[in-house]
């Protein structure tokens, strides 16, 4: 489970938003202290307020110096930072208010360390030593989260690290990373473990020295487990499969930090885990409830083991074994499907009944906590009691997973009764967090759900009777819309997403101008795939018009803050190529000529973000331009990718292949410079490039082929998945119909066939599986035309009405998005190229067939 996105619903009911200012001076920051009128500069990027003294000059990399705090002493610990950074005319950054600090430090953030309230950037040595002295008394008795990568400083939340101070990045395992710069002038990437380094070149200051810990290894030699792998890491901590360093049975080794991990109760991951180790104290003997082992401390970290129970998350049992995903169920897969499920909640609810039975309720009760061991008739299990509490105490703990959170009106054994009642959709049809996000889809879902998988009369409204909001008098009024109809006026879907796209433009934000996926918050939002880039260019194909303003307001970004990637969704590339199409070419070609040095710099052959996407824009730039300059760039970078193609790595444990993040992005741009040179060779490289997807994908149980994802995940989508594969084959196939990636494409197209389809957008949901199959030259394909049609029709189960057109929810269906990856503009795109033939993204070309029925 991606963690990530539920970090981004605390600011906004609809969209994925970062935590901002809320207007409370107590909690803002940025009005807190009086930055001198004259001599002091203030910058705000993101969540992140940057102070430093006028014409100040900082070198590239050095010593930082970093401040955790609490909640709780947040403002008192700025204020001395503020004071001694001030005094001693040093440069500083600070989140900007204390609701950024709070879904920077929640149980859901990532664990990578990035809990700090400010950051200092001494210039030098002696700078570093007279801020460490002066602040280490003031912060003595203050608290705040450790940062595992930081040595700490004297007894409070004072810790210093080496690292970057100015953006500088580098490519490490195919991924973006902040580096640091070798005396020799190589960038590498910049160290952030969960422990103390040195960078080998690097000397340690010699106010430092004391701070070193002694005794360390004899600490880990002295802890009592060897940890064998990671289940779950976040802010808070970790839980890990551990053996005793002594011999026997693995147990599960859970990990809390103190101060850190908050969840919206603004409890931290060592009261939960205090609190986990009472619940399965009272819970002792039921089965499918872990046994505690021990509870332990070292130093800020505490412990607790308790036994392993063996299965899969329930999830994770979904995935593999849901019927609706293939293309060949049929009605006795659904009854033999119908019954397993039905026992297995039986089983569930048995288990919680036990728990109640204790007066203890569990609190977070979802399928990613429930264990599953199929290899012993399906016994259930329970994980996680972190959130459990006492049913007869006033005393329930923060929200828990979407979709099967309980709402603030229940209270006792009825939170874990909302779990089970969404539970008992959940398994029948996924989607429980679209009716969090829209209470009027819930009635639908339960209608799906015992008519299609012919439930018991009156399965599904217990469940809804449970599920239903207590604070109306009736159930939700259905609320229709054009794509409920049999037959929609296509236009008229088309003109209503616009509307909900421009709708929401926020033309007075500098960070964004359209709501989309998460990731605007680390690639910023105005490239192609999540910003306002692609936005505006999936206006324009798909007829909905121009709109000089926002186009002024995606040149303004660009001249405000240049992008610091080179490719084309998330970089200059994609925001080159939508400029030069508009008209700026000034503009466009400034931007290339910027992001030269990043481009020799990447090794990344991807679509996304590396070589494949880049060279795609020099070739549309000399196609365009008819400039043979690009086309020699475009050219070079070609070869580039197929050297690298020759001594491409194998497939790893997760999904990479497919037309954003694998080799079928390189492969385009063959197929395209073979269009271009006529240069069999070309063809060659693209048969290769994509045969080496191939061998990412696995046959699922339905005979079609798709791309493994870990152990129990295939994916079928175009950005990562096989339909991103078969897109670039059938174009190859074209040119070479004996291409040897060729043989696979019945079994890609089968896997578009499937009736269920988690999002609805283009890379990564059913438009996109829609689009690939209209793509399809075997017109004749059993099944073709009814599952694009279908696809198209269920459409209508993602939309909600906004601002009075039509959007659609983005990853993990918990807010809507309007971008191209992942929410309405992508949707835009998929309807223009189904029915009027328009290119869906850029390079793919128009789609030849006939598109969805009419």
């Amino acid at each position: 489970m991606d963690l990530r996105y539920e970090a981004f619903c605390f600011a906004d009911p609809l969209f994925y938003d970062e935590q901002q200012e809320n207007g409370a001076p107590a909690e803002n920051f940025t009005t807190m202290f009086r930055v001198p009128d004259t001599g002091w500069v203030t910058t705000d990027r993101g969540v992140w307020r940057t102070v430093r003294p006028a014409g100040h000059v900082l070198p590239a990399q050095g010593w930082q110096i970093h401040v955790s705090a609490g909640l709780d002493n947040a403002g008192r610990l700025l204020a001395h930072v503020y004071e001694s950074c001030i005094e001693h005319a040093v440069a500083y950054k600070h989140l900007r208010s204390l609701l950024t600090l709070l879904a920077r430090n929640s149980k859901y953030a990532p664990g990578d360390g990035g809990v700090e309230l400010a950051t200092i950037y001494p210039v030098d040595h002696n700078e570093l030593e007279r801020v460490l002295t002066d602040l280490s008394p003031r912060l003595e008795a203050e608290h705040g989260p450790g940062i595992p990568s930081g040595l700490r400083y004297g007894d409070g939340p004072l810790y210093v690290r080496y690292g970057g101070f100015a953006d500088q990045w580098v490519e490490h395992s195919g991924n973006r990373v902040p580096a640091v710069r070798k005396p020799d002038g190589r960038l590498v990437p910049e160290k952030r473990e969960p422990t103390f380094s040195v960078p080998d070149w690097v000397k340690l200051p010699p106010c430092l020295r004391n701070s070193l810990p002694t005794g360390q290894g004899g600490a880990a030699a002295r802890f009592p487990y060897r940890m064998v792998k990671p289940l779950h890491v976040s802010n808070g901590g970790g839980t890990y499969l551990a053996d005793p360093k002594t011999g026997g049975d693995q147990f599960v080794l859970k990990e809390a930090r103190s101060h850190g991990g908050l969840d919206e109760a603004r409890i931290d991951a060592v009261e939960r885990l205090q609190r986990e180790h009472e619940m399965l104290g009272r819970l002792a003997g039921i089965p499918g409830v872990p046994q505690i082992v021990e509870q332990f401390a070292v130093s800020e970290r505490h412990y607790l083991t308790t036994e392993y129970l063996p299965g899969i998350s329930l999830a994770s049992w979904l995935t593999r074994n849901y019927p609706l995903t293939r293309s060949n169920t049929t009605t006795a897969d659904l009854a033999a499907y119908a019954g397993r499920a039905l026992d297995i909640i039986a089983r569930v609810e048995k288990t919680i009944a036990e728990v109640h039975a204790r007066g203890i309720v569990v609190g977070e009760l979802h399928p990613s906590n429930i264990l599953i061991d199929e290899d012993d008739h399906d016994r259930i299990s329970l994980t996680d009691f972190g959130s459990s509490f006492d049913a007869e105490v006033d005393d329930r703990p923060a929200p828990g997973t979407p979709g099967f959170r309980a709402p603030a009106d229940r209270t006792g054994f009825e939170v874990d009764e909302h779990a089970l009642a969404a539970l008992r959709l959940w398994l029948f049809l996924p989607l429980l967090p679209l009716a969090e996000l829209a209470p009027v889809k819930l009635r639908r879902i339960a209608d799906f759900v015992e008519h299609r998988f012919a439930l018991p009369e009156g399965y599904a409204d217990a469940a809804v009777a449970v599920l239903a909001p207590r604070d109306v008098s009736a159930e939700p009024a259905p609320v229709h819309t054009e794509l409920d109809h049999d037959k929609p006026d296509w236009p008229l879907v088309r003109k209503q997403i616009t509307e909900a796209i421009l709708a929401s433009a926020t033309p007075s934000r500098q960070d964004r101008l359209f709501p989309g996926d998460v990731e605007q918050f680390t690639v910023g939002g105005v490239c192609f795939g999540v910003g306002a880039a692609g936005v505006l260019h999936a206006l324009d194909v798909a007829g909905a018009g121009r709109f000089p303003e926002h186009e002024r307001w995606l040149i303004d970004a660009v001249r405000r803050e240049p992008p610091t990637r080179p490719g084309f969704y998330d970089g200059s590339s994609g925001i080159a190529y939508v400029l030069e199409n508009f008209g700026y070419h000034d503009q466009a070609s400034k931007l290339l000529a910027s992001s030269a040095r990043l481009v020799e710099q990447t090794s990344d052959h991807s679509l996304e973000s590396g070589l494949a996407g880049i060279g795609l824009t020099m070739l549309h730039f000399a196609t365009v331009r008819q400039d043979n300059e690009y086309g020699r760039q475009a050219l070079a970078t070609a070869v580039r990718l197929a050297e690298a193609l020759e001594t491409a790595a194998p497939p790893g444990h997760s999904a990479r292949a497919g037309l954003l993040s694998g080799w079928a992005g390189p492969a385009l741009l063959f197929i395209r410079l073979f269009e271009r040179t006529g240069e069999p060779a070309w063809l060659s490289f693209a048969d290769q490039a994509l045969c080496r997807d191939l061998e990412e994908c696995i046959e699922a149980d339905d005979g079609s082929l798709q791309v493994r994802d870990g152990v129990a995940r295939t994916l079928p989508h175009i950005g990562v998945g096989s339909a991103g594969i078969l897109l670039v084959t059938e174009q190859l196939a074209r040119h070479r119909p004996d291409a040897e990636a060729g043989d696979s494409l019945p079994a890609l197209r089968e896997a578009c066939l499937g009736e269920f389809v988690l999002h609805p957008g283009l890379l990564n949901g059913r438009c996109g599986l829609a689009v690939a199959l209209a793509a399809s030259a075997d017109a004749e394909q059993p099944g073709r035309a009814e599952a694009i049609d279908r696809q198209l029709a269920w459409l209508g189960w993602y939309a909600v009405p906004y601002k009075g057109g039509l959007a659609f929810p983005g990853n993990r269906l918990l807010r809507l998005s309007m971008d191209v990856k992942t929410g309405g503009a992508g949707i835009l795109l998929s309807l223009a190229s189904l029915f009027d033939g328009k290119e869906v993204l850029p390079f793919l070309g128009g789609i030849p067939s006939s598109g969805p029925g009419r």
